[in-house]
């Protein structure tokens, strides 16, 4: 579109949604959403479209007028010619050009260049401009309803304003003000300036994801948008880290015992490894892949006849203390969290690690104490803040490397030891290590695999919202076919586009389960439909025989509630040895049937979010599902913990489902045996009920309903005065 240009020399950039207008002066005046003509910036507040960051001023007139520190100069002249734009900034002497691309849904901002005149820098031996930070474009936009931080989106049920970047490298923020918030993108000299884009998306809220379909398309961006709107994305999975050839079939078992239509496979099934991740990196296949990837396309394609998508789950910038990478030459591409340099020669048998730089502060968490110099890992008990510096207490050739004499001068560090478990050390994004391990990886996934899990993606070095997506994003565009879906331990803006399945939590055990469902995930739910995602509201550990089927009830319904779902982690033999494991699996099949059929209704949704009021999925007479609200039946047994039940209504009639948590018996309850039926689910014939004087004897095992007239407050108090015979 062609740029207007009024008598006040405003600029106008816009396309079918918006109209950006900003001065001359660069400042930034109005964000028009056309269709509703609503204005969507605070305006008057004098902020510029563009700014420039610099460590210190270094033209030298300027140097010795100003301050010598990290200094922001606000972009003060604008012009246009053609699309591109040529901003100017005070004080500092250069300008810069942003490529503008106008498309009917998004305009697209680029760093094109620079634009150094040769009197801007005179007599300084230097590659100018001394750019730290490019600020492509910021907008005070005006709180809405929501606010998606990941996506970075302000929303409501009308319009949606978004900034969003059209690669890895760009930063995106929204510093809150009051009433605003200024939304920005930034290229950054130590990640990459020139080339760097962002995108501004104006449009009816329901119409963001499909302009930001059209934006993944253009730049040829993972397919966030297609992935988020898959059937696949509210699938649970049955995740296991020991399947292999030989037990794969009792794996599908369980699987499809519990409705799950997704296996998500810890790297430990293919390949051989110790403890916390001690030999990841090496990816070797274990023995049970004698013919190594052929092997894993065979245990694959059993898996997906049984109607089950396998995932692969990773930890891809963890390397293992035991790997290869490290024993016995520990490699040059490990990251080093903190840089010290040599201030005496150290020969092979010192204790005494002396450095040039003050050392106060450094790691000093057990097991993190590890220092590297060369190929050689040195361990330190502690260190000096004052001259001299030095590490003491060091022990040489740590986790078997070879102790090596290291000249004075040489530059080493604090190797980046993983604070999960210490037992292993996070890769160095700015090396080759990244993408030699996401070869790996994708070697394996190749063969058959369909979605993946992210773990241990906040393991990189800063700036952690450049490197955390980006360090999933080298080993993403390496898995062919494309992930179904992915889900990660940590996200930042980029990851959106691939990440369309979030986070999921970790492992909760099962006296604080429902709690911390309540707590934490059911927290983030509503904040990530924010950002037009769900997450997973697992990992759910397996305990025998603590966890019980009301708690997976709890979770999984509540997950259902925000359409997210669930991850159970298997354990065998806990499942074999759980005398309510047919229960449980019962309440995960008819939930994931739920989500296959999209059966809940938003008022029941709605329903379900209330978190101090558990709901049961029945099926009922009709052998349909019905979904009621009900109740702990607090001290059922005198308070034994080895009587679980629940009352609820309906139809005019009280139900309690009870049962057995840990083993078998016979329940007497203060009863006449005329007011009630017992009932293994509802509209099953009656199940036989001894009748004792004043009393009736009924089976306590596996779930049942026992069905009466009585009022609710009959029924609880028969319960709490049961007892176990």
């Amino acid at each position: 579109m062609n740029c207007m240009v009024d008598k006040k020399q405003d600029i106008v950039i816009e396309n079918e949604e918006l109209r950006l207008v900003v001065g001359e002066d660069c400042i930034v005046k109005s964000l028009v959403h056309k269709a509703t003509g609503e204005e969507c910036l605070v305006t008057g507040e004098d902020i510029p479209l563009f700014t420039v960051t610099q460590e210190r001023p270094f033209n030298n007139e300027v140097k010795l007028a100003h301050p010598n520190k990290r200094t922001t100069f606000w972009g003060n002249r604008l012009r246009r010619e053609g699309d591109k734009l040529i901003i100017g900034f005070e004080i500092t002497p250069y300008e810069a050009v942003v490529a503008i691309k106008e498309r009917p849904r998004y305009i697209g901002f680029t760093l094109s260049d620079f634009i150094v005149h040769p009197t801007d820098y005179p007599g300084l031996r230097m590659s100018p401009p001394p750019v730290a930070e490019f600020r492509l474009l910021q907008l005070p936009v005006k709180n809405r309803e929501r606010f998606g931080e990941w996506l970075n989106v302000s929303w409501d049920d009308k319009v949606a304003v978004n900034v969003l970047a059209t690669s890895p490298y760009a930063r995106i923020e929204a510093e809150r003000r009051k009433g605003y918030r200024v939304m920005s993108a930034d290229a950054v000299r130590d990640v990459k300036l020139k080339g760097v884009g962002a995108a501004l998306i104006v449009c009816a809220s329901d119409k963001l994801l499909d302009a930001i379909a059209v934006l993944e398309e253009d730049y040829d961006l993972p397919r966030g948008v297609e992935s988020r709107r898959s059937d696949m994305i509210n699938r649970s999975a049955y995740w296991s880290g020991n399947i292999n050839p030989n037990n794969v079939d009792l794996h599908i078992e369980y699987a499809k015992k519990g409705g799950f239509k997704c296996m998500l496979m810890y790297y430990t099934c293919i390949f051989k490894e110790t403890s916390t991740y001690q030999l990841n990196g090496n990816y070797d296949f274990r023995d049970e892949y004698p013919n190594g990837k052929e092997d894993v396309r065979k245990m694959l394609d059993k898996i997906k006849a049984a109607g089950i998508t396998p995932g692969l789950h990773f930890l891809h910038t963890h390397i293992g203390l035991c790997s290869r990478y490290v024993t016995p030459v520990a490699d040059h591409r490990l990251n080093i969290r903190r840089t010290f340099t040599l201030a005496k020669a150290l020969d092979k048998d010192s204790t005494t690690v002396y450095v040039e730089q003050n050392p106060e502060g450094t790691v000093m968490a057990d097991r993190c104490r590890v220092l590297k110099f060369g190929g050689e890992l040195i361990t330190y008990e502690g260190y000096t803040t004052e001259p001299p510096f030095y590490f003491f207490g060091c022990q040489r050739g740590a986790y078997s490397t070879v102790a090596q004499e290291h000249p004075m001068g040489l530059t080493g560090g604090i190797l980046d030891i993983s604070e999960f478990g210490a037992g292993s050390v996070y890769l160095d994004q700015n090396s080759s290590l990244q993408d030699e391990i996401a070869d790996k990886i994708a070697d394996v996934f190749n063969v058959g695999f369909r979605f993946v899990y992210f773990d241990g993606s906040e393991g990189t070095n800063a700036p952690y919202e450049f490197h955390v997506p980006n360090a999933q994003y080298r080993v993403y565009k390496k898995l062919k076919p494309a992930p179904l879906y992915t889900e990660g331990a940590a996200k930042a803006h980029f990851s959106w586009h691939f990440l369309s399945g979030g986070n999921a939590f970790d492992v909760f055990p099962p006296e604080v389960f429902k709690e911390k469902i309540a707590q934490y995930p059911c927290e983030e739910a509503p904040r990530m439909r924010q950002d037009f995602t769900r997450l997973n509201f697992g990992w759910w550990y397996f305990w025998s025989p603590e966890t019980q089927a009301d708690m997976y009830e709890y979770g999984t319904s509540r997950a259902a509630a925000w359409d997210c779902p669930v991850t159970m982690m298997e354990r065998i033999d806990r499942f074999q040895t759980h005398p309510r494991i047919d229960d449980i699996f019962e309440v995960l099949r008819r939930w994931e049937d739920v989500r296959a059929k999209k059966w809940l209704t938003e008022e029941q949704k709605k329903e379900l979010r209330k978190l101090d009021q558990e709901h049961i999925l029945l099926i009922n007479e009709k052998k349909e599902y019905e979904l009621v609200p009900y109740d702990r039946i607090e001290n059922a047994a005198g308070g034994s913990k080895d009587i679980i039940a629940y009352i609820f209504e309906r139809n005019e009639e009280r139900f309690v489902v009870y049962w057995h948590s840990r083993g078998s018996g016979n329940l007497e309850l203060p009863l006449d045996g005329k007011c009630v039926t017992l009932e293994k689910e509802l509209g099953d014939e009656p199940i036989p009920i001894t009748v004792k004087e004043g009393a009736i004897v009924i089976p306590a095992d596996n779930r049942r309903y026992l069905r009466s007239r009585l009022s609710k407050e009959e029924l609880i108090e028969a319960f709490n005065k049961a007892k176990l015979v």
